[in-house]
């Protein structure tokens, strides 16, 4: 398994390029490489890359492809080519070259699991976990070069060193980090295979009519938002296969505190997923979830709403669970962390006011 592989499937291209912070490394990385997956429908490869290449037009893909830039399982081809499943391509685009360097910076790390091999991290809603740009400075990456010291396996010019997934910004929990590359690569194809158990938390708005439930759609990005992402019908040969399982945890009218299970590693999976079904998170304000969507409209249940927000500055989606075969013992590891404090007071605020009859019959 080579880095090749993550890029495939759990750290996919559209997953490092798309951020909701403006995390769009395009200086650091001025070649991109895809793989189709098995399902890829037959459409014109400046089709296939317009919505994978984040801050880059159609027509410069054209004419990189006219440059003899875009090359198909290692075959140069035009901009009229059409990719096939598990097509493997490759992309140059010309650009100013930018030396990078990963500074090591002493910024605190909720450890929950460490030894030779790996570190498990609690990151926080707030902390990128790359550098890119536009975040040079303060990532989890950069704690974890100060952390390490001198491992070469954080060499200061690498900006995912160790990294086999990874969480949006402004969403909290666990992340597993190799530490060797035996342990990477181990690590990558668990990711590749989907036997990870990943399970998060969400708020979310609106109620459900089952207990349980699966969304499927690709997921791809936004033609009308580059900083988004959107749900594709598989026949269009857009996006990236993505699944998604819930449980409904509890209710509160207005809002249910759902549990995820990931099949796959999408770019902003549950929360597109979830936007797509009329369940925006909770304060989301990428996909609409930081306006008031379910409800009244009184003045104390607006002013109460909004007293939610403040309580959790960001999408309420935390990274709860996660379980994987030790890279180097075979062991099950697993782990959980408790609800970031903000999340927990968050839940306190809709119980209390489910339970004092509100929720259904609120009154200036």
């Amino acid at each position: 398994m080579t880095d090749d592989a993550i890029d495939t499937e759990e750290f996919d291209d559209d997953d490092i390029e798309i951020e909701t912070n403006d995390e769009t490394p395009a200086a650091l990385a001025e070649h991109y490489r895809f793989e189709a997956d098995k399902g890829q429908e037959l459409v014109r490869i400046d089709k296939f890359l317009d919505n994978r290449i984040a801050g880059v037009s159609r027509n410069k893909i054209q004419e990189a492809a006219k440059a003899g830039c875009i090359c198909a399982n290692g075959n140069v081809v035009k901009q009229n080519y059409r990719v096939h499943p598990y097509d493997v391509i490759t992309v140059n685009l010309p650009g100013e070259h930018v030396d990078f360097k990963v500074e090591p910076e002493d910024i605190p790390l909720d450890i929950v699991y460490e030894d030779e091999t790996l570190i498990v991290i609690n990151k926080p809603a707030g902390m990128v976990v790359h550098p890119a740009h536009g975040n040079y400075t303060g990532t989890l990456v950069n704690a974890l070069a100060y952390h390490f010291g001198g491992n070469s396996n954080f060499a200061s010019d690498d900006i995912r060193p160790g990294l086999v997934h990874r969480i949006d910004k402004n969403t909290s929990g666990l992340l597993v980090i190799a530490k060797t590359e035996q342990a990477k690569a181990h690590l990558a194809k668990q990711f590749f295979n989907h036997t990870v158990n990943r399970r998060y938390q969400a708020l979310v708005w609106g109620d459900f009519d089952h207990e349980y439930g699966t969304i499927e759609g690709n997921i791809g990005r936004n033609p009308r938002d580059r900083k988004s992402m959107c749900v594709f019908d598989p026949e269009t040969g857009i996006g990236k296969p993505a699944i998604t399982h819930y449980k409904v945890l509890e209710r509160f009218g207005y809002v249910t505190l759902i549990e995820c299970k990931l099949e796959t590693g999408r770019t902003h999976q549950i929360r597109v997923h979830m936007k797509t079904k009329s369940h925006p998170l909770f304060n989301d304000d990428v996909y609409g979830g930081n306006k008031i969507l379910r409800g009244t409209t009184f003045t104390k249940y607006k002013r109460f709403v909004e007293n939610c927000f403040s309580l959790l500055p960001s999408q309420a989606l935390h990274a709860k669970t996660l379980e994987f075969v030790h890279p180097a013992t075979g062991k099950v590891m697993s782990f959980d962390s408790p609800l970031p404090q903000g999340f927990a007071d968050l839940l306190d605020k809709w119980r209390t006011y489910t339970k004092a009859g509100r929720t259904f019959a609120d009154a200036d």
